[in-house]
């Protein structure tokens, strides 16, 4: 029988070099990724593995324990990422790391685990789906000419042209530089959408964790904020993780404008795809926005691991479940300063 080792990615010096060679490795496995994560919200991660202490890392499942009073203890592979492929080969890999995953959930008493893989799981054991997103990308190999051709006419090259027109500034930094004005316009953009904020020691912890890698795209009329983006770049992928806009600038084109600017300068720079994230089912605008782009669309199908058969463990943390929803809503009607503390306290429940 193989066995199975348990290790710390953010102490492990094999890590790195790993997801280096890797070819499904993708920002989300990354050690910043993952100190931010422990930064933040006290999450810890660790991996599975079958490799033996001392011998190159071949294969792995990473998660961070979620400890909650209110949601319960859980294993999530990750928590806040879009998707985090297990870094195994073949189906044979897949159900030997699983398998350990699950003895995990049966000897410490944990609701269940999540994957969140790029491609769907095989069906094994007890496991069921639980939330289908849209995912994004756009590829970034043609000539700048023919991915701007692939834009949509009206509801893309237009606005960008208006953007231009209105003469809007492109500003992008990293360390922080642009870190209040993107966090004001990130706290008008949740309450627009009932979301709770992430905290700003979120972005500060990546910021710092990423460095260079991690940059404020920020777009402006003058010295006014209209538009703002956050992205962060990993082995050759550009990833768009959050956006936020003013609701009455919008009409400027700002969102436009610095999509468009971040796609010439990541294709100056060889960087080979722009992963636009993932999409609700229900967010039809969104998905439309994305579309509109060029990008290709594919389903991430997440998959929860349960201690026996038939479980629904964990529906609560579904966006759809009502009394959730209601508290969104709720959330969104508080002043600035309880509205900008709600994040803190609620994502260490429902990452």
């Amino acid at each position: 029988m193989t066995d199975v080792y348990q290790i710390r990615p953010l102490s492990d010096v094999r890590w790195s070099a790993f997801l280096m060679q890797h070819p499904s490795a993708s920002v989300f496995h990354s050690e910043h990724w993952l100190s931010a994560l422990q930064k933040t919200y006290g999450f810890e991660p660790f991996a599975l593995t079958t490799s033996r202490p001392g011998e190159s890392l071949e294969n792995a499942l990473v998660f961070c324990h979620v400890n909650s009073p209110l949601t319960g203890r859980r294993l999530v592979s990750l928590p806040f990422s879009d998707h985090c492929a297990p870094l195994v080969t073949g189906e044979a890999g897949l159900a030997l790391l699983t398998a350990a995953m699950q003895s995990q959930l049966t000897d410490r008493r944990i609701r269940y685990a999540e994957l969140r893989p790029v491609e769907p799981l095989p069906d094994q054991g007890p496991c069921h789906t639980t939330l289908t997103y849209r995912w994004h990308r756009l590829h970034l190999t043609a000539d700048l000419s023919e991915i701007y051709s692939n834009f949509h006419r009206d509801c893309v090259a237009r606005k960008i042209r208006r953007a231009e027109r209105e003469r809007l500034v492109y500003r992008k930094a990293s360390f922080g530089e642009y870190l209040g004005q993107f966090w004001r316009l990130h706290l008008q953009t949740r309450r627009r959408h009932s979301a709770p904020p992430q905290p700003i020691s979120w972005f500060r912890h990546l910021l710092s964790e990423f460095r260079e890698a991690a940059v404020i795209h920020l777009a402006l009329q003058r010295d006014t904020p209209v538009a703002a983006i956050f992205t962060l770049e990993y082995k050759g992928t550009l990833v768009y993780k959050y956006g936020c806009s003013d609701p009455r600038l919008q009409a400027l084109g700002g969102t436009h404008l610095l999509f468009w600017q971040l796609i010439q300068d990541a294709k100056s720079r060889g960087l080979c795809t722009l992963d636009l994230g993932r999409s609700d089912y229900s967010n039809k605008g969104l998905i439309g926005f994305k579309d509109r782009w060029g990008a290709q669309a594919s389903d991430l199908v997440y998959s929860r691991f349960t201690s026996f058969s038939g479980s629904r463990a964990g529906y609560r943390n579904n966006p759809d479940f009502l009394p959730l929803v209601l508290a969104r809503r709720a959330i969104s009607h508080l002043p600035n300063r309880l509205f900008a503390a709600t994040g803190a306290l609620l994502y260490k429940h429902i990452a």
